[in-house]
């Protein structure tokens, strides 16, 4: 098959292409470096600029993209992270989207982070207990929800209806969380599909002992701290760390490029992330393949989803700085967990998140669209 993916959030493309490639198909990878983060561009690097004005930004965009994009032809199989799948307003993306559908045989739609029905459902439907958007029945008013809104489905844009019509004309869509698929299911059930996270794992630990004081890690992305609960899940863990100093020790990092990221994780005995999500992230991931626990998301309902019923490595903490420092304190006053719980992390990314395992689900969701 030729494959042609837009988009690579936290990795996730570049580590689908790079399974998919070692079963034999032709995948291009077209996608920014996505800022300060650096992920890898895996083909083409396609950035909008941020250092000029707007509109001289939005020309040199354009002068780049055009060229590449008139190469977006003859592909099996175009997969698009997002509605908003180029750094363009939603009003100038209908013509791009329609020329991939027109000149390529099969449009597969992401549904890998933030859009319009995503944002729409977690808001005013009851499929999730909490989310970025509600908790209960409360709905979130801090400024990072409100944001969220205003970008997605606020009066004064314009990716709902770009959103609206990816969706609806796309061969498919897959979800890579839990909460991603529970929210598309009210919406496009039939045309919907799961395939978990894909995860290269690097190293893969042998020793899974603790040291003399359990090793905190937690990244923080400035801008989205609020949205996923980051904000809430350092306080908790400073706290843990100034009431019992020498039980625990907390690494912090702000804004630093994936590679150094991955660099300050190693050696840590947990990692806090995601405190509003019910299943885990590429960073969580990313940590459980090199021992680390996870502390976060970790719902029955992500186990189900995969069909897991014997592991359970993730501490699932509810979306309140009770429940986060709660779980601390039993984690760091019952170190003898550790071990196992580090051990069934490993285990659980290989079960379930190995690369090459994605890889082949991804390739027969495509076979399925190739064969109708």
């Amino acid at each position: 098959m030729r494959i042609l993916l837009f988009g690579n959030p936290s990795t996730l493309h570049s580590n689908l292409a790079q399974g998919l490639m070692e079963r034999g198909h032709e995948v291009h990878c077209i996608s920014g470096r996505t800022g300060w983060r650096q992920f890898p561009a895996y083909d083409v690097c396609l950035d909008r600029r941020m250092d000029i004005n707007g509109k001289v930004a939005l020309l040199d965009y354009l002068r780049r993209l055009l060229p590449v994009f008139r190469k977006c032809r003859g592909f099996d199989i175009v997969q698009l992270h997002n509605p908003m799948f180029l750094e363009l307003r939603g009003t100038h993306l209908k013509p791009f989207y329609n020329y991939l559908r027109r000149n390529n045989r099969h449009i597969v739609l992401g549904a890998f982070g933030d859009d319009s029905h995503i944002i729409e459902q977690m808001l005013c439907s009851d499929s999730l207990r909490y989310s970025d958007q509600k908790i209960g029945s409360e709905i979130r008013t801090d400024s990072a929800a409100l944001s969220q809104r205003m970008q997605w489905i606020g009066d004064s844009h314009h990716e709902v209806g770009i959103s609206r019509h990816v969706s609806q004309d796309c061969d498919a869509i897959v979800a890579c969380l839990y909460e991603y698929w529970a929210c598309y299911n009210n919406v496009y059930p039939e045309k919907l599909s799961f395939i978990p996270l894909p995860i290269i794992m690097e190293d893969t630990p042998q020793d899974f002992s603790v040291g003399d004081k359990v090793r905190l890690f937690i990244g923080i992305q400035k801008e989205r701290s609020d949205v996923k609960g980051t904000d809430i899940m350092l306080r908790a863990a400073q706290d843990i760390v100034r009431d019992y100093p020498s039980l625990a020790e907390l690494r912090v990092v702000e804004n630093v490029p994936y590679t150094e990221y991955k660099r300050i994780m190693e050696g840590s005995d947990a990692i806090l992330d995601q405190l509003y999500s019910y299943t885990p992230s590429m960073n969580s991931l990313l940590a459980m393949s090199k021992g680390i626990i996870d502390i976060g998301g970790g719902e029955p309902e992500s186990y189900d989803i995969i069909g897991e019923n014997e592991l359970r490595p993730i501490i699932n903490v509810l979306p309140t700085y009770e429940s986060v420092y709660a779980q601390l304190k039993q984690l760091i006053h019952h170190r003898d967990r550790i071990p196992e719980l580090k051990r069934q992390s490993v285990e659980y990314v290989r079960r379930h998140h190995d690369y090459r395992k994605v890889a082949m689900q991804y390739e027969r969701l495509y076979e399925t669209l190739l064969s109708v």
